[in-house]
C-alpha cells in the first residue's frame, strides 16, 4: 500500500491514472541536439550450487544514509513530468546538457536528448554501468538517465581498477569473509545506494521506471534451480523495491524466469540474442505471472534485454566471408531488421484474450531492453543501435560510448516501427544465404555466458590474493 509517498507492506493497487500524452496517438515528434564536447571511454551466491546467507552488508567505512542519498537523488532530479510509461569502467565520460529551461518547481535545469527521448517518445534511457561512489550518477539522473544495468564485467572493472572498494572489503576479510562472499557485500552495497538514488523516479512512475539490475552468478547460467534460489536471495538481501534480478535467457534458465516471476520477483532477462528465444523468455513471463496466484500484478515487473550490436559483429564475419556482392551489401543491418522484428512480436505476444485477462489484475508489458548498443565497428555510426530502435514502452541502456554519442548528435524519433517490410527482407536474405539464426543466437549466448564467467572467476581470483594478502599481513 502506498501512502505519502512509501511503499508499505499489504496489498499493493495499480498505478493510479494520470493525465498523460501517449506517444502512440502522437506524430512522430524529432529532437535533434546541438553539438557539444564529449569523450566517449570504455567502459550468485555460493555457485557451486548452494548460495550462501550472507549478512546485511557492512561497509567499513560509514556508509551514506539512505535518507541522505535520496535527498540528493531529488535535488538533481528533474520535476514530476505529466507522461507516464504504459508499461503495457571506473572513469566516465561527461553528460553534457543540450539546452536549458525552467522545471515546474522554477529551479534551472538542463534539457537533454535524454529527456526528450523519454517525454516526446516514451523511451526510458538507462545507464550500462555502475561503481562507486555511486553519488556520481546524480548528474547522470539530472541529465535524464532513468534506471541503471550492472553486470559482472562491470563489477570486475570497477572494484579492480579502483580503490573505493578496499577499506569494506578489509573489515569483510577480518571479519572472516572469503573472498566471494566478499564480492557479493561489496556489490549488494552498491546496488542498495543505487536504488535508493533512482527511487525517486520509481516513485514518480508508479513503479514503471527507476530500477537498478544486479545479476545472478554467471556459474549459474546452465542451473535452472541454482538460479532460482540465487534470485530469490539476491531479491532479499538487497531488499529494495526497484531492483531488477537479472537472470540469462539460456534454455537452462528459461523455466527459472517463469519460476521467479511466480515468486512476485521482477526480473530484467539478460542475454536474449534471438527473437525465437526471446518468444520463449516473453512466454515464461506470462506463464509466471498466471501462476503466481497473485490477486494484483501491478507490482512485478520485467525488462527483455535483447542485444543488438553483438548480432552485428557476428554476422558481419560471416557475411564477409561469403563475400559476394549482395553479402557485403547487408554488413552492418542484421541487428537493428532482427530488433525490429522482435518489436513485432512483442506487440503480437502482449495482446489478445490471454493477456488481456492478466492485464484486469494489474499486469504490465514486459518491456524490450536494448541492450549492447555501443558501436563496435568505426565505420558505422555511433548512434547505430540508438537511433532506429526508438519507440514507446521500451528502454535503451548505453554504455559511455553510446550514451555520450546521443546526447551529442542523436535523433530524437519514433523509427522502432519504420521500415518493418524491410526488415522482414533483411532477415529473410541472410537467412537464403546460409546464415542460421538460431546458431547465431545460440553461438553469441555461449559466448556472453562465458564472457561473463570469465570476469566473475578473475575478480575473485584477484580477491583472493588481495585477502590472503591481507591476511598475511595481519600476523606479522
Amino acid at each position: 500500500m502506498r501512502t505519502n509517498g512509501k511503499w508499505e507492506k499489504g496489498a499493493v493497487s495499480a498505478p493510479s491514472a494520470k493525465p498523460h500524452n501517449n506517444p502512440r496517438d502522437q506524430p512522430a515528434a524529432t529532437s535533434r541536439s546541438s553539438p557539444t564536447t564529449s569523450e566517449a571511454t570504455p567502459a550468485g551466491a555460493t555457485m557451486a550450487g548452494t548460495v550462501p546467507k550472507l549478512a546485511a552488508p557492512r561497509p567499513a567505512a560509514a556508509p551514506l544514509p539512505s535518507q541522505s542519498l535520496r535527498s540528493a537523488a531529488l535535488a538533481f532530479a528533474p520535476s514530476a513530468r505529466r507522461f507516464r510509461v504504459s508499461i503495457s569502467g571506473r572513469a566516465r565520460s561527461p553528460v553534457i546538457a543540450m539546452a536549458s529551461g525552467k522545471e515546474g518547481n522554477g529551479a534551472a535545469t538542463k534539457r537533454t536528448t535524454l529527456h526528450d527521448l523519454y517525454d516526446l517518445q516514451g523511451q526510458s534511457p538507462w545507464y550500462d554501468n555502475l561503481c562507486r561512489p555511486v553519488t556520481d550518477l546524480l548528474p547522470y539522473i539530472a541529465n535524464g538517465v532513468r534506471g541503471v544495468t550492472s553486470n559482472p564485467t562491470i563489477f570486475e572493472k570497477a572494484i579492480s581498477s579502483s580503490n573505493a572498494y578496499d577499506d569494506q572489503f578489509k573489515q569483510l576479510i577480518s571479519a572472516g569473509k572469503d573472498a566471494e562472499s566478499a564480492y557479493w557485500e561489496l556489490v549488494i552495497k552498491d546496488i542498495q545506494d543505487a536504488c535508493k538514488l533512482f527511487e525517486p523516479i520509481y516513485d514518480e512512475t508508479d513503479g514503471a521506471d527507476g530500477y537498478v539490475s544486479v545479476e545472478v552468478s554467471p556459474r549459474l547460467a546452465n542451473e535452472t534451480q541454482g538460479t532460482v534460489e540465487a534470485a530469490k536471495w539476491l531479491h532479499k538481501v538487497v531488499n529494495r523495491p526497484n531492483v531488477y534480478i537479472k537472470i540469462p535467457a539460456t534454455a537452462e534458465c528459461v523455466p527459472s524466469i517463469q519460476e521467479v516471476i511466480a515468486n512476485g520477483i521482477s526480473v530484467n532477462v539478460t542475454l536474449i540474442f534471438s527473437v525465437a528465444r526471446y518468444e520463449a523468455v516473453i512466454d515464461a513471463y506470462i506463464a509466471g505471472l498466471e501462476s503466481s496466484g497473485l490477486s494484483d500484478l501491478s507490482r512485478v515487473t520485467s525488462v527483455a534485454s535483447f542485444f543488438v550490436s553483438r548480432v552485428d559483429s557476428l554476422i558481419d564475419k560471416n557475411l564477409e566471408k561469403i563475400g559476394t556482392p549482395e553479402a557485403l551489401a547487408l554488413r552492418g543491418k542484421a541487428a537493428v531488421a532482427q530488433a525490429k522484428l522482435a518489436n513485432q512480436l512483442y506487440l503480437k505476444k502482449f495482446s489478445g484474450p490471454r493477456w488481456e485477462a492478466l492485464v484486469k489484475k494489474g499486469a504490465k508489458k514486459q518491456r524490450l531492453l536494448w541492450a549492447s548498443t555501443s558501436v563496435k565497428n568505426p565505420a558505422y555510426s555511433d548512434t547505430l543501435y540508438v537511433d532506429p530502435l526508438i519507440g514507446p514502452d521500451t528502454v535503451s541502456t548505453m554504455p559511455d560510448q553510446a550514451l555520450s554519442a546521443f546526447l551529442d548528435h542523436g535523433t530524437v524519433a519514433r523509427t522502432i516501427d519504420a521500415n518493418v517490410s524491410e526488415a522482414e527482407g533483411i532477415y529473410s536474405a541472410l537467412e537464403k544465404l546460409g546464415i542460421s539464426w538460431e546458431e547465431v543466437g545460440k553461438q553469441l549466448e555461449h559466448e556472453g555466458v562465458t564472457s561473463f564467467k570469465k570476469s566473475f572467476d578473475s575478480l575473485l581470483t584477484s580477491l583472493t590474493e588481495k585477502g590472503n594478502a591481507l591476511k598475511t599481513a595481519a600476523n606479522l
